[in-house]
This record gives structure tokens, C-alpha cells and sequence, in this order.
């Protein structure tokens, strides 16, 4: 290894503004991610949008297919410059739409245009990292992002349930678009001199295609989402219809064989599909369920949710440490394990009105496995790239990502409503989401090996 590899640094003069602006647009991400799980109970009641619940988190990570796509392809074609401008810009208007919503409908549009920004953002980002940090300075990056969770960890629920609380829920929204004004004009100052790279030109009709797919997704994920409001007889065939849609319309976002869990990259976007959408789901109705059947405050249920964040920070920062000596097998089979103890430990309190003590406790244990987890899945993908299809694999995780918490969303959803709806159902989330984290074993264990070591 050379002098100049061995001081390179994400820190150093050549990339610090870079590595800031990413890391402070990472932090804002998950303020909000972290703000909308608390208050939306909250939203949901002063818009009397109770039946939308499940939809506007749905909605959200299904519109974010459509930027992933499409950052994926504009990056690969001419650079991620254009993608992240883009993206974070309807990222900030979806947030406005949001803050100033009078109605449930019209907070549901926010998030739609917020997902769109949010989805291309990540993808952007990830593609940013690959053409501007060298391969040995990835891990490091991922670990910074890994970390800009931690101070959101601390405060991101507490501080969301108490703006909620004490001041009112559109503060949760207005305010993280500000902050993530003034992050974005860090980052765009500092890369307007940057060369990123260009890709070969894309073929126009592939393009075309790939998007058109991804509008197909984010269709039927968002009909999907709105099946609850059907009539009763109608729920589940249109929601068997809209799995079998989004089924057959994603295929070719993602990379062969991931539906069938193909050794390798398959296995690792498949893998982080499933575990998404096991861990979003639940933890979409823990606040839900420390509010509503326990009698907590909009504050407390934010600090429910603090422990799993924090866990998740710290284990990643473990991960980014240990996680090759660990090796990707235990990973998968430490956060797999982790995961099932805390779901199981939220779906005994649900079914047997047991401590909500217990839910906290357990919800850490899932950020945990999470927290091992996703960054391996991350750097994984990486490693099984290169310059002409990083926009491409980086999209397709993103895909999996957001399109298994959708759907995984929303059929819990329509599942607690099948039920009757109310919070003395909501156990049922639990169950889907354990089923999940079982049959993610399947491709965990052939996650494979793609040099990923020099990528740490």
C-alpha cells in the first residue's frame, strides 16, 4: 500500500466539505425518518386520516422506486451531480407539502413527492461515494454514515414527540427541510468543481422502459397501500393483484435471479428487501401501540424508539470495525437472530398486554441486527461493482429496500384492518414480520464474497 493510500482520509482537504454535506444529509434523512414513526399517530388523528396510515408510509417508499431508478440511470449515464440536485430539491418540497397539509390527502401527496426525492438522494449518494472516495475509503464513508445516525438516535423521537406534543406535528416536517436546505448548499458548493466521472450514454428505450416499470411499482404499492378504504370483498384479490404486479414490474430493476435467490449480489438485494420490510412494518405500530393501548405520550413513544436507533448506530460502527473477521455468515445469522427475538418480544406484548417495557427493550435488539446488518449489504454491493453498473446495483438495493417495506406495509396494514382495525390487532404486524425474517435466512446465507475486505 502506498504513502498517499495510507493517508487518505474522508476527512482530508479534498473531500471534507463532500463528506459533511453527505453525512449532514444522512443525519436530516433520518431525523425525519425517525419524526414521521413518532408523530404519525398524531398527523393521522388531526387529519382524521386513520385508514391512510399504513398509506403514507407506503406511498413514501413507493414513489422513492421511481427516483432510485432514475438516479441509478442518470449517474451511470452523466455523473450523480444532477441526481443528488434533483432529488434532494423534491426531497424539500415534498417536506413543505407535508408541513402544510390540511388534510390527510393532501399530507399524503407530500410524502409521495418526498419519496421520489428521498429515494433518488440515496442512490445518488451511494454513487457520489464510489466515483469520489477510493475503494479502501468506502467503509470509512459508510461508517461516518452509519454514525450521523446516533445524534438522531439521541434526540430524533424525543425531540419529534415533543415538537408534536408541545408545539405542533408540522414543525417535524418544515423544520428538517430548512436544515436540509442548508446542507444541501454545502455539498453543492463543494462539488460544483468536482470531477465525478461519466458513464457510457444510455439507450433511450432502456431508459424509458426501466422507468415506466418503476411507475408500475409505485402504482401498485400505492394501490396496495390504499386497500384498506376498499370495500371489504375487494381487499384482498386487488391486493394479490398488486403483489403479483409489483412482482412481475420490478424484476428487471433488479439485478438476475434475485427473486430466486441467486448466489451473490442477488442474494444480498433480496436480502435487503426482506429484512426492510420486517423491521419498518413493526416498527410503524410501536408508537401506534405504546400510544393507544398503553396511554404513553407522543414524547414517550419517541423514546421507545431512541434505543433501537441507538443500537443500530453502535452496531454498525461494530460492524465497520469487526466486520470481516465476523465474516458475512455470522452477520446474517447474529442479525437474523437478533431480529426474531425482538419481534417475537413485541408480538408477546401485543397478544398478551404484557409490559411495554418489554417493547423497548426488545426494539433494541432489532436495531442491533439492523445495525450489522444493512452496512454489510451496502458495502457488498459495492464490492460486486463496478463504474458501469454502480448507479444500476446501488438502485437496485435501494429498490429492494423500499419495496419490501411497502409492500410489507401495506399488507400489514390491510391485515390489522381486516381484523377490524384498533390497536388490539395490531399483533398481527408482529407475526407477518416474523414469517419474514425466518424465510431471510434463505438468501442470507448466500450472500458469497466479492473482495469486499479492500472495501473496509
Amino acid at each position: 500500500m502506498t504513502s498517499a493510500a495510507t493517508a487518505a482520509s474522508i476527512w482530508d482537504r479534498d473531500r471534507l466539505w463532500v463528506t459533511v454535506g453527505a453525512v449532514a444529509l444522512i443525519f436530516l434523512a433520518a431525523i425525519e425518518a425517525l419524526a414521521v414513526t413518532t408523530v404519525m399517530p398524531i398527523v393521522s388523528d388531526a387529519l382524521d386520516g386513520g385508514d391512510l396510515f399504513a398509506a403514507a408510509f407506503a406511498g413514501t417508499l413507493a414513489t422513492s422506486v421511481i427516483g432510485m431508478v432514475a438516479a441509478g440511470a442518470w449517474s451511470d449515464a452523466r455523473g450523480p451531480r444532477g441526481a443528488l440536485y434533483v432529488a434532494v430539491t423534491l426531497f424539500l418540497i415534498g417536506l413543505v407539502i407535508s408541513g402544510f397539509a390540511i388534510s390527510m390527502e393532501q399530507f399524503l401527496i407530500g410524502r409521495l413527492v418526498q419519496g421520489l426525492g428521498a429515494g433518488g438522494q440515496t442512490v445518488a449518494l451511494y454513487v457520489v461515494v464510489a466515483r469520489l472516495y477510493p475503494p479502501s475509503l468506502h467503509g470509512r464513508v459508510f461508517a461516518a454514515f452509519a454514525a450521523a445516525w446516533i445524534v438522531p438516535s439521541m434526540i430524533g423521537p424525543f425531540l419529534a414527540g415533543a415538537v408534536a406534543e408541545y408545539l405542533d406535528w408540522r414543525w417535524a416536517f418544515l423544520g428538517v427541510a430548512v436544515l436540509t436546505a442548508v446542507a444541501f448548499l454545502t455539498i453543492a458548493a463543494r462539488l460544483r468543481g468536482v470531477d465525478l466521472g461519466h458513464g457510457e450514454p444510455q439507450d433511450r428505450r432502456t431508459l424509458v422502459i426501466r422507468l415506466a416499470l418503476a411507475v408500475v411499482v409505485a402504482a401498485f404499492a400505492v394501490i396496495l397501500g390504499l386497500t384498506p378504504e376498499m370495500l371489504s370483498a375487494a381487499r384482498w384479490p386487488v391486493a394479490i393483484g398488486a403483489i403479483v404486479g409489483i412482482a412481475v414490474a420490478v424484476l428487471p430493476l433488479l439485478p438476475k435471479r434475485t427473486l430466486r435467490a441467486g448466489r451473490g449480489l442477488p442474494s444480498v438485494v433480496l436480502m435487503r428487501g426482506m429484512v426492510a420490510g420486517a423491521f419498518f412494518a413493526t416498527e410503524a405500530y410501536i408508537p401506534y401501540l405504546l400510544i393507544e393501548r398503553f396511554g404513553w405520550s407522543a414524547t414517550w413513544a419517541g423514546v421507545g424508539l431512541m434505543f433501537a436507533a441507538l443500537a443500530w448506530a453502535g452496531a454498525s460502527h461494530l460492524q465497520g470495525r469487526v466486520g470481516e473477521r465476523l465474516g458475512n455468515r455470522r452477520i446474517t445469522i447474529v442479525s437474523l437472530v437478533l431480529m426474531l427475538l425482538a419481534i417475537s418480544g413485541v408480538l408477546a406484548t401485543a397478544s398478551r398486554d404484557l409490559s411495554p417495557v418489554i417493547v423497548v427493550i426488545a426494539w433494541g435488539f432489532a436495531g442491533a441486527g439492523m445495525g450489522l446488518l444493512y452496512p454489510r449489504l451496502t458495502v457488498l454491493t459495492l464490492a460486486y461493482s463496478d463504474e458501469g453498473n454502480q448507479g444500476f446495483n446501488s438502485s437496485a438495493l435501494s429498490i429492494s429496500d423500499s419495496t419490501g417495506s411497502a409492500v410489507v406495509i401495506a399488507v400489514a396494514g390491510l391485515a390489522v384492518a381486516s381484523l377490524g382495525g384498533g390497536v388490539e390487532n395490531v399483533g398481527v404486524v408482529s407475526a407477518v414480520a416474523l414469517a419474514l425474517v425466518a424465510l431471510a435466512f434463505l438468501p442470507g446465507l448466500r450472500l458469497g464474497h466479492a473482495a469486499e475486505s479492500t472495501r473496509l
